[in-house]
């Protein structure tokens, strides 16, 4: 984890809202590794928690400013 880094959505790793990709660029990691161990613990806590745990983050976690004015 990066020291001062804030915790966004990412606009560049996105499938649905940019979480997974917010998290695994401020963890540093794959963003792979982040979607399946996502996935992995939805469906071991029976979908739903996890279902509920990204559409709060989606709404909690702010969206990463855009790099290019051109966007």
């Amino acid at each position: 984890m990066a020291e001062g880094r804030k915790l966004m959505r990412s606009r560049n790793q996105r499938m649905i809202a940019g979480v997974c990709g917010g998290l695994a660029e401020w963890l540093g990691w794959d963003v792979t590794i982040v979607r399946v161990s996502y996935v992995v613990v939805s469906v071991l806590s029976a979908g739903f928690p996890g279902t509920l745990a990204y559409i709060i983050l989606w709404f909690l976690m702010p969206e990463a400013p855009r790099t290019r004015p051109d966007l």
